[in-house]
């Protein structure tokens, strides 16, 4: 098409130049034509100009566009359109909003023009109370419209009014508009219905490709993955995104062997071409798996078909390496690369594959140098501290967060009461509790539950009960668990087994976890009938396979309660082997009731599985002392020096303002050593006037009576329990915590300390707690 030829008009010329330059957004192009018009003294009419505005706002150029608006002599509806939706799609809704108000009449372009521009803002809610207000007004929507809305409603979560979209839908008979039914999929599928989003599949007479991927994700989505998987099969056409959306559905649901089945179906049968989004979801799969041959094949892959070497492929290559145990490679990738445009998912990675090299410090120096630390990255860094005991790093990493880092959310505080648990010290503890008050996140449901664990680890039960009990209307299954364990840890055995039964009539389905709560509650209060019945109902009606944590609660349970016996024959039935700490529950038991015969060959198959098991070695000397066979017991002694077996030497521990104290037995350490055995003696007098016998016969060792005495009044509990009382105020409840379980003489004689000092003292032993208040204890002498 020339100017020379005589069938074209110069106007039908220009227009079709222009024409060409905004498909080509051909700015320099556009400009030329425009001056060329204008000097060749062209009357360039609406639709020229029209055309002209169109070039100059498709490039960016609003003002030059608004000028030529500004210098029309006539303008029509298109005119109007053309501004407005210039304005409303660079973000410029006060403008937009302005050419909308002059306009004398609109269409249902200019509607949906300042729909898009609400819904590009993020102004969703306006964008939908303006198609309200343009059906009202009687201008129909067009398949534009209801795509564009039905984006909003999917952004504010409005099911009710997305409902009413479609019944606009079909009232305007755009239903079959594969656009519109796409966005009706979408919507329902985000909202939770999938039946409704299949019904509008189905009714489809025709279907995109679209159609097909969008049913497919939104399968795997739900976790219908037999669904998704019917779909896929269905289609006769497939894109990458079809493959991508089930590789991906399999991989994120947990079924990494089909997701990486499905990539090799991919590479070997279809003729599309896997793209960097299939990459990650296969390499995440072989993560997940810990199949580092099957990732170097994949990177190998990435590497011969020269994939770019973008942010999320390089990101997936790292976490692959590092949780398949390869932290050399991933750190190799992270040094060849820029470690701080890392993203949280490889960071984490790596940072569990240092700490399984029990070495935390190079993920520190990778975090320092990330310069996108958002706060599930600060998150990650502070529980990868936690999860491998560097408690004091953790809460110097929080203070720094703090300070300068983003705003703490409920999984970073719920990480730092880990803390606090861990350290059993109720001081951080009630300071992360204020900070969770003040930033008004104590009502997030993780936080609530890490509190009651916080204050039922730390000692107050009447704490975390309090927790408990206002948090009616957001209690989980981990929140009944939760205070279920803390009663039964705490000696409420009964009050435990009766918070079950209320967690079971309100509907809540326990877990595994639960049961091992209700099992030590029937444990430590001697329940054998309930443990039986609840044995069973968690098979029979809850169908959760017992574990080996529970066949060791009902193993403990019946060696305590005496019923040896029993005991042997629950352990011959178990369908599986008994581990160290099934075996270790009956050792225990034996000890307690002194049963030295069984106690023999329980070791024994204890330390066949585990020969360095100090424990196993202590507890038979123990028992062979408390029964008088000296002779016996040193021979125990005598193996485990010669087999270098250390002996878990005992620790009482407190904290008085920021400071723990530890005290162990004849502690001389402590510089107010003088004072607190002054006190401790000064106890010992005084609970002996008052009744309190010592139980001499504890002492496992050879030694005269009055040494036996000697060595019972300075366990290291009673020196903890002493200190405690010269540093604080009267009236105080002291918390002591124990890493091995209260000998009998420390329990009996705490019962009649209660009485002298008239104070509350809570133990925490290796296995429960104890509350020892006006001469008694809450465990009722049952431990």
């Amino acid at each position: 098409m020339s100017l020379r030829d005589p069938s074209v008009s110069s106007y039908d010329f220009f227009a079709a130049l222009l024409q060409n330059s905004l498909k080509t957004r051909n700015l320099l192009g556009g400009k030329s034509i425009h001056g060329y018009m204008v000097k060749s003294g062209l009357n360039l009419g609406i639709f020229l100009t029209n055309t002209l505005i169109n070039v100059y706002a498709k490039n960016d150029l609003i003002p030059d566009a608004h000028k030529l608006f500004d210098e029309m002599p006539a303008r029509n509806t298109l005119s109007w359109n053309t501004m407005l939706s210039a304005y409303a799609k660079s973000g410029q809704l006060h403008m937009a909003l302005r050419i909308f108000n002059e306009m004398t009449e609109h269409d249902s372009v200019s509607w949906t023009a300042m729909i898009v521009g609400y819904n590009q803002m993020g102004q969703f809610r306006a964008a939908i109370n303006l198609f309200l207000e343009m059906v009202k007004v009687g201008i129909s929507p067009t398949q534009f419209t209801f795509t564009n809305i039905l984006v909003a409603c999917v952004a504010l979560g409005a099911l009710d009014i997305g409902k009413k979209v479609h019944a606009f839908v079909i009232k305007f008979g755009l239903s079959s508009y594969i656009p519109v039914a796409n966005s009706l999929i979408n919507m329902y599928g985000k909202s939770g219905e999938p039946n409704s989003a299949k019904a509008v599949f189905d009714k489809m007479s025709l279907k995109s490709v679209k159609s097909w991927n969008s049913m497919i994700t939104l399968y795997a989505q739900s976790d219908q993955l037999d669904l998704a998987r019917a779909q896929f099969d269905q289609m006769v056409e497939r894109d990458v995104v079809s493959w991508n959306s089930i590789i991906a559905g399999y991989n994120q649901n947990g079924f990494d062997f089909k997701a990486l089945e499905f990539f090799s179906f991919m590479l070997k049968q279809s003729s599309v071409r896997p793209d960097s989004f299939t990459i990650v979801s296969a390499l995440s799969a072989c993560a997940n798996l810990e199949m580092l041959d099957v990732g170097k094949q994949i990177h190998a892959h990435i590497v011969r078909i020269n994939m770019e070497f973008e942010g999320p492929i390089r990101n997936a290559l790292i976490s692959m390496y590092a949780k398949s145990g390869n932290i050399e490679l991933a750190q190799k990738i992270v040094q060849l690369t820029a470690a701080s445009d890392l993203n949280v998912i490889s960071f984490t990675a790596l940072l569990e594959g240092y700490a399984k090299l029990g070495d935390v410090e190079p993920a520190r120096q990778v975090f320092n140098s990330m310069k996108d630390r958002d706060v599930v990255t600060w998150t990650a860094m502070i529980v990868g501290y936690v999860q491998n005991g560097y408690n004091t790093e953790a809460i110097e990493l929080f203070r720094m967060m703090v300070t300068l880092g983003p705003k703490p959310n409920d999984y970073t505080l719920a990480a730092m009461l880990r803390v606090s648990s861990s350290l059993a010290t109720m001081d951080y503890g009630k300071q992360i509790h204020a900070f969770a008050l003040r930033s008004a996140q104590e009502s997030k449901i993780s936080v609530r539950n890490a509190l009651i664990f916080m204050y039922a680890k730390s000692g107050s039960i009447s704490g975390a009960r309090k927790l408990f009990d206002r948090t009616f209307h957001l209690r989980d299954t981990v929140s009944w668990t939760s205070m279920i364990v803390a009663l039964a840890q705490h000696g409420f055995g009964k009050e435990a087994i009766e918070l079950f039964e209320k967690m079971l009539s309100k509907g809540m389905e326990p877990d595994h976890i639960t049961y091992v709560g209700v099992f030590t509650a029937c444990t430590h209060s001697g329940l054998v009938e309930q443990a039986r019945k609840y044995f069973k109902l968690m098979q029979a009606i809850h169908k959760i396979e017992p574990t080996p944590s529970h066949y060791a609660c009902l193993i403990d349970l019946f060696g305590r309660a005496g019923l040896f016996q029993e005991a042997q024959e629950f352990i011959k039935n178990m369908p599986i082997e008994p581990d160290v700490i099934a075996w270790g529950s009956l050792l225990g038991a034996c000890k307690v009731h002194k049963n030295a015969e069984l106690a023999k060959l329980t070791a024994e198959r204890l330390l066949a599985i585990d020969p360095n098991h100090g424990g196993a070695y202590c507890a038979l000397a123990n028992i062979y002392s408390s029964c008088g066979k000296w002779e016996e017991a040193a021979k125990i002694r005598k193996t485990m020096k010669a087999r270098g077996v250390k002996k878990e030497v005992g620790s009482s521990w407190l904290q008085i303002g920021n400071k723990i104290h530890v005290f162990g037995a004849d502690d001389t350490a402590h510089p107010q050593k003088d004072a607190i055995y002054e006190k401790a003696a000064e106890l010992w007098r005084e609970i002996k006037k008052i009744g309190f016998i010592p139980d001499i016969d504890s002492v496992l060792h050879d030694l005269d009576d009055e040494m036996k005495e000697l060595t019972l009044s300075r366990h290291s509990e009673k020196l903890a329990i002493a200190f405690g009382l010269i540093s604080t105020p009267k009236g105080t409840t002291l918390r002591i915590m124990k890493n091995l379980r209260v000998c009998s003489d420390c329990h009996s004689a705490i019962k009649f300390i209660t009485k002298i000092v008239e104070r509350e003292i809570v133990v925490r032993d290796a296995t429960r707690f104890h509350h020892f208040k006006d001469g008694s204890c809450s465990c009722q002498d049952y431990w």
